[in-house]
């Protein structure tokens, strides 16, 4: 049936909007009249429409990336900005998304919105989707009569996440089919080349040369004990994930991984950058300072990170100043903790934020072509060095096989 939404008074003059199932419009204001109320509008809900078309076969997926949710908040900044009221934006935005989980979260909103539900707290109703940070900036919006401009900043923000896990990765496809390339053919070599040249080995006796014996020796013991390799190599896996999933296990990962030799410093600057972005969209929201440093921790996705900007919360709570505070922890880089303070001396916070999150990035993508130009060579050569390691082993018998034979 299909289902029309509503504006509609009563007979003291009170207005309300909703929703109601009816075979055609008639009947829809036929049921609302009834419940003593007169329609001033009524249109068939386009979410519901969109319903029916996704049901009757209209390609829509089924998951939800952040590309999507990062078209999704760009079509929701500029819908706002045009001047379409937020239940039209919603409308239209539940036709025009193509995530199956963003249309059914549009839809159980714009329900909500036209019951007289604010957009932000409707949205908070489905976390999966939208962030802690997402329905705070839209509500800081709401609030100080700025939703346009805070979802055209949340929307960059989206936008810029999107195009650094992209950049990342890129930089790292090449690097990754090296190393798969490597591991198969070490496998191969281990598993089914040498298995086959034993029985010439072991007609040498004792007389194999050491390389020899060692390669033998490593061969026989993966063929005899795969299966124990294998689900050791499962378990290992299961339980790192099973352990990261804890509060310490997250700590430790988390501070590992920032203190990579190589790879660290690049972890560092985009867990910064990441978190200044996120904190100057919050800021420029209007969202308050303690929460947006709150947020913009817990945005960060570094839990030692997190627990650093609780530490400059605190601070701030007792007076002192932001750029102060993040000094004093020692844990953000001297272009952050400078500009935070130009940024609380000219009043213009989030614009400095903003610029150094845009230079941390630069230096993220310069340091990910060096890391990933470095590793490549690596990865041939230590690859090379293993394929002579074997093709020596199985040369040298043969070689002295000779000399005997001479």
């Amino acid at each position: 049936m299909p289902t029309f939404s509503y504006s509609a008074v009563d007979t003291a003059g009170n207005r309300k909007t909703g929703l109601v199932e009816a075979n055609d419009e008639k009947a829809a204001i036929a049921a609302v009249l009834a419940e003593g109320r007169y329609v001033t509008e009524i249109e068939q809900s386009a979410a519901v429409s969109q319903q029916r078309k996704t049901s009757s076969g209209e390609k829509k997926k089924n998951k939800s990336t952040k590309h999507d949710l990062a078209l999704y908040t760009r079509r929701m900044s500029d819908l706002s900005a045009a001047g379409l009221p937020l239940d039209r934006v919603l409308a239209v935005m539940a036709e025009q998304t193509e995530a199956l989980p963003l249309v059914h979260a549009t839809e159980d909103v714009l329900e909500d919105v036209r019951g007289g539900m604010a957009i932000s707290d409707a949205l908070s109703k489905h976390p999966k989707l939208f962030s802690d940070v997402y329905c705070q900036t839209l509500a800081a919006g709401e609030a100080s009569g700025q939703f346009p401009e805070s979802a055209e900043r949340l929307a960059d923000l989206l936008e810029n996440e999107v195009a650094r896990r992209s950049q990342v990765v890129s930089a790292l496809v090449y690097p990754a089919v090296l190393s798969a390339t490597a591991v198969f053919v070490v496998v191969f070599l281990l598993t089914f080349v040498v298995p086959r040249l034993q029985v010439v080995f072991d007609g040498l006796g004792d007389s194999l040369p050491a390389p020899t014996k060692i390669l033998l020796g490593v061969t026989s013991f993966i063929t005899g004990n795969w299966v124990a390799i294998v689900v050791g190599i499962v378990a290992l896996v299961v339980g790192v994930r099973i352990w990261s999933a804890t509060e310490a296990g997250a700590v430790a990962k988390d501070r590992l991984l920032m203190n990579l030799p190589m790879g660290g410093p690049i972890v560092k600057k985009a867990v910064v950058s990441r978190y200044a972005r996120v904190l100057g969209t919050l800021v420029y929201g209007g969202v308050p300072i303690l929460e947006a440093l709150r947020l913009a921790g817990l945005a960060s996705g570094n839990k030692v990170f997190s627990s650093t900007s609780d530490q400059v919360q605190n601070d701030v709570r007792e007076g002192r100043g932001i750029a102060q505070s993040m000094e004093d922890t020692g844990a953000f880089p001297p272009v952050l903790t400078h500009m935070v303070a130009i940024g609380e001396e000219t009043g213009d916070l989030p614009k400095m934020l903003n610029r150094v999150s845009t230079s941390l990035d630069f230096e993220v993508e310069q340091s990910l072509r060096r890391l990933t130009s470095s590793l490549e060579p690596v990865i041939v050569l230590v690859m090379g060095g293993f394929v002579a390691f074997v093709v020596l082993s199985v040369l040298l018998p043969i070689f002295s096989a000779q000399d005997l034979v001479k």
